[in-house]
């Protein structure tokens, strides 16, 4: 099976995802519809030579060790793509995650004004978070591009894999990627403070010692920018501050609350005026009341905070549903389905 001919069918469709399972036909996602390809079933002899087309021996050989590796792979004129290879049944599967070759503009991503705003922050820490497959990538890289048309700075990235290419232009960046450039995201945060960085992106904050390199280079006047996987911004808090011992929670919270300038919580919504993907986005804003919140350990007021500061540019997640919804992008039933509070949002949008 040919899988030039494969990812051209996807492309074309405006795929999101690729899946590639022995006995299964191919099967794409297109705005979130998991749909099958009108190509033949795989076998695990014919995947196995997919396989062995997209990967590194290197990365082969990380496979037949772990039964799980994750890599970058590029067609000319297609694109790049995050690829996983995994074993499901004693068999090969393969995801790849198709990944635009143009960086967009802010302005072309519906998010609120607020967040082109945070790409003129001097120093701190801006979390942006949500779901796998809820647009954290193109909205971090859409503001690294925005940095890079209007500074001259030094940028450096740090990503599993690499995602969107930037080409420097006012800015100088640098990208590293897991596995090839560096053996872990804590180590390359820890050198890439030793290469003189203004800004820094970090593909997750997915362990301890990440996390606390990431606030310490917050905390030493650099720019940085990195997910997490949680769907609020009370949640994001909680979870680095459960990251650390018992011991040093309330150390880490004063230090969080001094670096934190924002988190932005992202969901993704099938659109129904046009084809296509749009966000209803959360922003907290690290203001003086947020940053005592932090530093108290009450994030059971962060909801309250957010909705009683709509002015600055703060917004909750249900009332960036609501918006989406009264202007006729989104649906009744998907908008109560993602909402944080289903059955006050569904006595909302009935008004």
């Amino acid at each position: 099976m040919n899988l030039g001919s494969i990812l051209k069918a996807a492309h074309a469709a405006d795929a999101s995802d690729i899946h590639l399972v022995a006995g299964h036909p191919p099967v794409m996602r297109v705005h979130t519809v998991m749909t099958p390809m009108d190509f033949p079933v795989f076998t695990s002899e014919s995947l196995s030579e997919i396989f062995h087309e997209l990967a590194s021996e290197g990365t082969r050989d990380i496979y037949e060790k772990q039964q799980d590796a994750d890599f970058s792979y590029e067609v000319k004129g297609l694109g790049r793509y995050r690829v996983n290879a995994h074993s499901q049944r004693a068999a090969l599967g393969i995801t790849m995650r198709a990944i635009k070759s143009k960086v967009p503009p802010l302005a072309d991503l519906n998010l609120p004004d607020v967040i082109s705003r945070l790409t003129y922050l001097p120093r701190g820490l801006v979390l942006v978070t949500g779901d796998t497959g809820s647009g954290k990538s193109t909205t971090l890289a859409a503001m690294i591009q925005a940095m890079n048309e209007r500074y001259r700075k030094h940028i450096i990235t740090l990503e599993d894999p690499t995602e969107y290419t930037f080409q420097s232009h006012q800015c100088l960046i640098e990208q590293r990627e897991l596995g090839q450039d560096m053996p872990s995201f804590a180590s390359g945060l820890k050198h890439a403070l030793r290469q003189d960085p203004d800004i820094i992106l970090v593909g997750e904050m997915r362990d301890l010692d990440t996390t606390a390199l990431a606030m310490t280079a917050a905390e030493t006047g650099h720019l940085v920018l990195s997910t997490l996987h949680t769907v609020n911004a009370s949640q994001t808090v909680e979870r680095i501050i459960d990251m650390y011992p018992s011991g040093q929670q309330n150390q880490i919270r004063a230090m969080l609350a001094d670096t934190l300038q924002a988190v932005v919580s992202q969901t993704l919504f099938s659109r129904t005026d046009v084809k296509g993907m749009v966000p209803a986005v959360e922003v907290l804003l690290c203001t003086p009341a947020v940053r005592n919140i932090v530093r108290e350990g009450r994030t059971f007021e962060i909801p309250n905070v957010i909705e009683t500061n709509r002015s600055m540019g703060m917004s909750s997640l249900d009332a960036s549903i609501a918006e989406l919804f009264f202007n006729g992008m989104i649906s009744k039933d998907e908008a109560v389905a993602k909402a944080a509070y289903p059955d006050k949002l569904s006595k909302q949008l009935a008004a």
